[in-house]
């Protein structure tokens, strides 16, 4: 069964989400992040390049042909055939389609009222699908 982590609080989603895919690539997890939207997903793309001097964080876009081999894959839109299932961060409003294939989701909410709302909702919905999120309210630092 997917285990499913709500953060919410969370400042700044781009920064935030650097270091949860910081830490898990150090657990050696393969990535998978859900924008909510084409400028997020670059705001990402640059932000993984530039977020830490000492770690090296490889990652592309889904459409291009490296993603396969690639451990950290940013895209907008879940397809049906994707590079892999380890973990997906989704950082969109929207409840992933197929979110069961993946080992973990973590949802990262923000502290803008229409963001907690839906991710309020997405933990009902989590729910009703039999799945016991958890939760953790963001630090800070």
């Amino acid at each position: 069964m997917t285990r499913v982590d709500f953060h919410s609080q969370v400042q700044d989603k781009i920064h935030y989400s650097c270091r949860l895919i910081r830490k898990a690539r150090a657990a050696n997890c393969q990535i998978l992040v859900l924008s909510e939207d084409v400028q997020q997903a670059q705001a990402l793309d640059q932000a993984l390049w530039n977020f830490s001097a000492s770690d090296f964080l490889p990652h592309v876009m889904l459409e291009s042909p490296l993603a396969p081999k690639t451990p950290i894959v940013i895209t907008t839109l879940l397809r049906a055939s994707l590079p892999h299932y380890d973990v997906l961060i989704n950082l969109s409003q929207q409840l992933p389609d197929n979110f069961q294939q993946f080992s973990r989701v973590i949802e990262v909410i923000s502290q803008q009222e229409q963001d907690a709302a839906s991710g309020r909702q997405r933990f009902r919905l989590y729910q009703q699908q039999g799945i016991k999120p958890s939760h953790l309210v963001a630090s800070t630092s």
